[in-house]
């Protein structure tokens, strides 16, 4: 048994002596589980090189350790696994410890088992000379200085266990994005000040606790951070520069993170005229969709102020499960332009094979069936195609801004001079179904652009 200081848990992993960290108190014959929260390393402690870690520091000590991610594995669906290569006595001792502590747990003012924030890690055996023990992760990333990504535990929007931050919220527009990132601010406990142009979707987030901001300038003067998620590069000027909008409002040090799917120039002209009051601006436009948002399972991509970042942490854990920094404005822009095109680009292709497969007499179930079996087998997948076969289409990402965020994509293409084919051809089959009145339909009602 090696008992290894945490302190220097990062050398020996720079040195490869051991690819498995072990750090537990107590005697040599105890193996206690350590519950412990993943959190932001000390900005002087250098992360380790190669494959993604983990810093953990453990609750009740001032212990911390690096933790390879191949080496946390769920507890539950993995023990019985390990203990059947682990066969030692101490290695069952482990184990017992872990299900004690979990039936201690269980009915306390503590994560337990059924809490889906609250993950059961055991540490995989990596090295012959290794002791693989148990130890219980809370696993909720608040930052992370040495990645691009902050990472929120599964399900966050529902397990209320982040701490809100003590800045006040503004957010404006509550369209299909914006009511579920809203509705999770608050479950979440944090305070927020809401604007929408039709002031009648406000009442809901009233009723929830939100507080009603009469125009945009107002939010923002009341809020140290506000948010915008409207629909288009012209909505998001106006309501920066229109009247009583944004702009009004800024003083120096408010932050400002417009969260809209819109070209890179005009994450560049709000950019300059925020900062120009004195303010500090942030981009962090979402890839998901309408249920994604209300289950606070987007995705956030975010550049400019890293710090307007950092400050925003509980709220991206509240809205999303991961959010990722990119440097400077404009480059998140251009990421989710390139995301959107590709997903606006398969689902067209998803609904000519369905199409398709109708006109030559194929079955579209069993097209769907044998879909979901293979490699490209997804969620997006099922939904879309179930959709389509059940005729439903009520929006969850509307027709009308995916065509709108090809038209971006295939624009930013030629300003680089490089080739969008695939994109334009999807593209025109959107302005298809749009000419066909879908704009309003989900994404998927490009289907009917094949059928008419």
């Amino acid at each position: 048994l090696t008992l290894i200081n945490a302190q220097s848990c990062h050398v020996l992993f720079k040195i490869r002596t051991y690819r498995l960290i072990i750090y537990f108190r107590g005697k040599l014959g105890r193996y206690p589980p350590w519950p412990g929260k993943i959190v932001s390393p000390p900005k002087d402690l250098k992360k380790p090189r190669g494959k993604k870690c983990f810093f953990v520091k453990f609750f009740g000590t001032e212990d911390h350790a690096w933790i390879k991610v191949e080496q946390l594995k769920p507890y539950h669906p993995h023990k019985e696994e390990m203990i059947k290569i682990n066969k030692g006595k101490r290695f069952q001792q482990a184990v017992d410890a872990v299900e004690e502590y979990l039936k201690k747990a269980k009915g306390k003012d503590q994560p337990v088992k059924d809490d889906p924030h609250f993950h059961h890690f055991l540490l995989s055996q990596s090295e012959k000379h290794c002791l693989v023990i148990l130890i219980i992760v809370y696993c909720l990333l608040e930052k992370d200085t040495g990645s691009t990504s902050i990472q929120a535990a599964d399900s966050t929007a529902i397990n209320g266990s982040i701490t809100p931050t003590d800045k006040r919220i503004g957010f404006l527009g509550l369209g299909l994005m914006g009511s579920g990132v809203v509705s999770n601010l608050l479950k979440m406990g944090h305070v927020v000040t809401v604007w929408n142009r039709t002031a009648e979707k406000c009442d809901l987030f009233i009723q929830e606790g939100a507080r009603l901001g009469r125009t945009p300038a107002e939010v923002v003067s009341m809020c140290d951070i506000t948010f915008s998620c409207v629909s288009d590069p012209k909505a998001a000027r106006d309501l920066v520069l229109g009247p009583s909008g944004v702009l009004q409002g800024i003083r120096p040090g408010k932050c400002y993170v417009e969260m809209s799917t819109v070209d890179p120039e005009t994450i560049t002209e709000l950019a300059q005229v925020i900062t120009s009051r004195g303010g500090r601006f942030l981009e962090a436009p979402v890839s998901g969709s309408q249920q994604l948002s209300n289950d606070g399972m987007l995705v956030i991509v975010a550049a400019g102020d890293r710090s307007v970042y950092e400050d925003c942490s509980s709220c991206f854990q509240a809205m999303g499960k991961t959010s990722f920094f990119i440097g400077e404005a404009g480059n998140a822009a251009r990421m989710m332009l390139i995301l959107n095109m590709v997903q606006g680009s398969f689902m067209a292709t998803i609904a000519e094979g369905l199409t398709l497969a109708q006109a030559t007499g194929q079955s579209q179930q069993t097209f769907l069936d044998i879909l979901c079996q293979g490699q490209m087998a997804s969620t997006f997948v099922d939904q879309k195609c179930q959709n389509i076969l059940q005729g439903n289409f009520k929006p969850d990402y509307y027709l009308k801004h995916i065509q709108k965020d090809l038209r971006l994509a295939i624009s930013m293409g030629d300003s680089v001079n490089h080739p969008t084919p695939m994109a334009a051809a999807a593209n025109e089959v959107y302005k298809r179904a749009k000419a066909l009145d879908q704009s309003d339909n989900d994404m998927s009602a490009v289907y009917r652009a094949y059928i008419h």
